[in-house]
């Protein structure tokens, strides 16, 4: 029950999303007595597929990850993903602290078998449809190594959630050329033309809009600036418009006009589509929403984490990735 608005949101978000799917059942992590009233006020027929998980505590949304997890062993996130451990519940969607969801779901699910560490994915617009791109900011600091991992990580979701047979994999780089870029990113590639993934090469940062990769793949630092500055563009044009649109009568006439296209333009570049992040790597799935997300973008991110477990995204990445390990041992 984290996030910017508590269960003001997630609560008619899973409303909607029972509505949607009959056969979703919901649990609600937090404290009951917030809860309670808030899910009573909904007047829905079908709270019998919701019910109350109470929880005492509450990881706050600046609280350091070490002391999340040292000090709120009975926080929502904590009891939540003890639910998926258990088998409880299937994944755990959250809107909370990114930090501390993070080192709690690596330290409650553990990593699968021969990835060292997790990262960030999810979907983003592109002229052609959409992309996925990872990290996003689990990792500041990624190795070579890590990125390869990433890549394997990438292309299997992409494949399972998107049904594209044989991804196109890419690096996100300042330049297409061999020799541009640092070390990490430069070993990489040479990791990823030896491997059995659908290596196109290095993207620029356009590359990512103009849909020329299916998959992309970058560190944490490098994939959440650049993921922020495109929520910020994609702003700033919504506010430009807006006030194109409102000088005059002759500007409103046309926005009348133009109102079909606009309203297409806005459904395309609406991040709140695109909300729900996985948490790829570890042996659970865990939906990262985004703090300040609505009922619909909620909505968008319990509808991730039913695709993922009805696709078996973790033991498909599993399965995936220690046959390319054991292809690069033979070799």
């Amino acid at each position: 029950m984290g996030g910017d608005y508590g269960p003001e949101v997630v609560i008619p978000a899973a409303i909607a999303a029972l509505n949607e799917l009959d056969f979703l059942h919901l649990i609600l992590v937090g404290d009951q007595d917030r809860i309670q009233p808030v899910l009573d006020a909904q007047r829905s027929g079908i709270t019998e597929r919701i019910r109350i998980q109470h929880a005492s505590q509450q990881v706050e949304m600046h609280e350091p990850p070490s002391q999340a997890l040292r000090n709120k062993k009975d926080s929502s996130m904590r009891v939540a993903i003890n639910l998926v451990r258990e088998g409880a519940a299937q994944a755990c969607v959250s809107a909370g602290n990114t930090g501390a969801l993070m080192a709690t779901a690596r330290f409650v699910l553990k990593m699968l078998p021969g990835v060292d560490r997790p990262a960030i994915i999810t979907a983003l617009p592109t002229i052609s449809g959409h992309t996925h791109m990872l990290d996003l900011g689990a990792n500041v600091d990624s190795s070579a190594e890590n990125l390869f991992e990433f890549a394997v990580m990438g292309s299997v979701l992409t494949s399972v959630v998107e049904e594209i047979p044989n991804p196109k994999v890419a690096l996100l780089n300042i330049g297409e050329e061999e020799i541009k870029g640092n070390e990490q990113v430069k070993q990489a590639a040479r990791l990823l033309e030896k491997s059995s993934l659908n290596y196109i090469g290095f993207v620029e940062g356009d590359g990512i809009y103009l849909g020329e990769a299916d998959v992309i793949v970058c560190d944490g630092f490098v994939g959440n600036v650049a993921l922020k500055t495109s929520e910020g563009i994609a702003k700033m044009i919504t506010h430009f418009l807006k006030d194109a649109f409102k000088r005059n009568f002759y500007t409103k006439a046309a926005a009348t006009l133009a109102m079909p296209a606009l309203k297409s333009f806005k459904e395309k570049i609406d991040h709140r589509r695109y909300n729900g992040a996985s948490l790829v790597g570890l042996q659970g799935i865990v939906i990262k929403s985004h703090g300040g997300a609505d009922i619909f973008a909620f909505q968008q991110a319990i509808k991730e984490a039913v695709i993922e477990v009805r696709k078996n995204v973790p033991q498909r990445i599993s399965s995936q990735l220690e046959a390319i390990l054991t292809a690069r041992q033979v070799v």
